[in-house]
C-alpha cells in the first residue's frame, strides 16, 4: 500500500462520490423487475451514488420492496404500480426517471415508448441507457421542450474531438490494476467489480472502479467510458485514458476495471483490449457454471468454454488470473458450493460466490497483488516491444 493512503483517502473517496449526485430518481422496469432484462435496475437497487432512488415503477411487483424482489434483501426501495401511485406515496416528483432495462437490439418498443413519453408529461427528466437515442426522436424532443425537462442519452457517442487514441502513457502509470472479466455477457461483472471496491474500502484500501458500461456511469463511478458506443479505433485509447485520469485525479491504492462480454463470445468478443491496452497484470474471472451456451445464442448452440481453457487464454496475454467469481443462476446453493470448492482445489486460486458469501475471501490475493505490483515499473517487456516496433516501422 502506498504510504499516503489512510483516512484522508477514504474522506477523499466519499467527497468524490458525493459530487457525482445528480438528484432523485425512480427506476422504470415496466413489469420486468424480476427478469434478467432489468440488470440496469438491479445495479441501481444495489447501490448508486449518482441518484437518490425513490422507488421503482413496475406493475407486476407493486407493493413489494425492490431489494427483496432482487435478492431477498430489504433495501427500502418501494415498488409502485404507476407514477400516480409513486407521487401520492412520496409527495414529490423525482428529478429523473431512469429506464432500468436492457432490451434486445437496444431499442424501446411501442409499449416502452408510450410509458416514457407519459413520464415526460409529468415534468420528469428521462435517463436512457439504451442504444436508441430518445433525444434524437422528434416526438420525444418536442415533448421534452414543452415540459421543460431533459433527455439524457447515456449511450450518446462522445464528440470525435473528445476521443483518445492509445498513446503508451499507460506504461508510466504506477497504481496496480485488476480487470474483472467474464466468460460471457450478463454474468455480474459490474456487480463483482463494485463489491471488490467496497470490500477493499472497508479495510482502508482506497479503490476506484473504471466503468465500461452505462450502468457503471449510472451508479456514480467518476472514471470510465461506455465501450459499446465507442468507435473501435478508439477503444484502446479510451481504456488507457480512463486509467490515466483515475490515477492522476484519485490516486487510489487499486484500480478495478469492469470488463464486458467474454473473450470468445461470438456475439461480441471483449477482454483482450482491456488487458493489453490497459497493461492489466491481474484478472478476476467471472463464470456461470450452470450456463451451457452463450447468452442469447442458445438456439445457435454456441457453447461456453471450459473455465480452465479461458484462464489459459487470458494468461497468454501476459496477465494472471488471481481469483474466480461465480454466478450461480440456474443451480441450487448446494451444487454451487460443491462446484466452487472442487474448482478451487483444481486451479489453486480463490473461487468466490459474490452474492452468496462474503467477498472478504478475495482480500488476501488482492493485498498480495497490490504488494507485488505497487508502483509498477516504467519499463515492461511489452513497452520495450511496442516502442521497438514503432522505431522500426515505416508505415
Amino acid at each position: 500500500m502506498k504510504p499516503d493512503s489512510g483516512n484522508h483517502k477514504i474522506k477523499s473517496f466519499m467527497e468524490k462520490k458525493n459530487r457525482t449526485l445528480m438528484g432523485s430518481a425512480v427506476i422504470l422496469t415496466n413489469g420486468s423487475l424480476d427478469s434478467a432484462d432489468a440488470k440496469t435496475a438491479h445495479g441501481l437497487i444495489r447501490g448508486t451514488e449518482r441518484f437518490d432512488i425513490m422507488g421503482v415503477i413496475d406493475h407486476n411487483s407493486a407493493g413489494l420492496d425492490a431489494g427483496e424482489v432482487l435478492d431477498g434483501i430489504h433495501r427500502n426501495v418501494p415498488v409502485y404500480s404507476n407514477m400516480d401511485d409513486c407521487l401520492a406515496a412520496q409527495g414529490k416528483k423525482p428529478d429523473y426517471a431512469i429506464i432500468g432495462v436492457a432490451l434486445s437490439g437496444g431499442r424501446l418498443n411501442e409499449k416502452w415508448q408510450a410509458l416514457t413519453l407519459g413520464i415526460i408529461h409529468y415534468g420528469i427528466s428521462i435517463v436512457n441507457g439504451m442504444h436508441m437515442l430518445l433525444g434524437d426522436n422528434p416526438v420525444f424532443k418536442k415533448a421534452a421542450l414543452e415540459n421543460n425537462v431533459k433527455i439524457i442519452d447515456v449511450r450518446r457517442h462522445k464528440p470525435f474531438d473528445q476521443l483518445h487514441f492509445w498513446s503508451g502513457r499507460i506504461f508510466d502509470m504506477k497504481i496496480p490494476r485488476v480487470a474483472v472479466l467474464g466468460t460471457d455477457c450478463a454474468l455480474g461483472k459490474r456487480t463483482t467489480s463494485r463489491m471488490i471496491v467496497e470490500t477493499c474500502q472497508n479495510i482502508g484500501l482506497y479503490s476506484e472502479m473504471i466503468y465500461t458500461g452505462q450502468t457503471g456511469w449510472l451508479q456514480g463511478n467518476p472514471h470510465g467510458f461506455i465501450l459499446d458506443t465507442t468507435i473501435n479505433d478508439f477503444v484502446s485509447g479510451e481504456v488507457e485514458a480512463a486509467i490515466v485520469k483515475c490515477e492522476q485525479e484519485a490516486c487510489p491504492d487499486l484500480i478495478v476495471v469492469e470488463g464486458q462480454s467474454g473473450m470468445r463470445n461470438p456475439l461480441g468478443p471483449c477482454g483482450a483490449e482491456i488487458i493489453v491496452s490497459g497493461n492489466i497484470k491481474g484478472v478476476v474471472l467471472q463464470h456461470a457454471p450452470f450456463r451451457e451456451f452463450y447468452d442469447t445464442a442458445e438456439d445457435i448452440g454456441c457453447l461456453l468454454p471450459e473455465i480452465e481453457s479461458e484462464i489459459k487464454l487470458i494468461e497468454m496475454y501476459g496477465t494472471k488470473v488471481i481469483a474466480v467469481t461465480l454466478n450461480g443462476t440456474g443451480g441450487n446453493r448446494e451444487d454451487l458450493d460443491s462446484y466452487a470448492r472442487q474448482l478451487e482445489k483444481k486451479i489453486g486460486i480463490p473461487v468466490i460466490c459474490p452474492l452468496e458469501e462474503a467477498m472478504e475471501k478475495i482480500l488476501p490475493v488482492i493485498q498480495q497483488f497490490i504488494h507485488e505490483h505497487d508502483h509498477l515499473p516504467d519499463t515492461t517487456p511489452m513497452k520495450k516491444n511496442v516502442y521497438k516496433e514503432k522505431e522500426g516501422s515505416h508505415a
